[in-house]
């Protein structure tokens, strides 16, 4: 058994490695986008369709009012 299995490897020297960590997480970020389609009547187009008719009525009543 080997006593140099256990001692930690030299650092690899690269260009990765020579910049800051919150540099490297800026730009090595990737996105997935993904989106979703419902058939009409499902349940989620109908409570959209609640949603906007009761944004309209407050925005027809105050166009500064907020709605969550």
């Amino acid at each position: 058994f080997s006593s140099s299995c256990l001692s930690p490897s030299p650092p690899r020297s690269s260009p990765q490695m020579a910049e800051p960590a919150q540099k490297r997480a800026k730009t090595e970020r990737v996105f997935l986008f993904s989106s979703e389609s419902v058939n009409e009547g499902h349940p989620d187009k109908v409570c959209d369709q609640v949603s906007d008719a009761v944004l309209d009525a407050c925005l027809t009543a105050d166009p500064k009012s907020k709605v969550a």
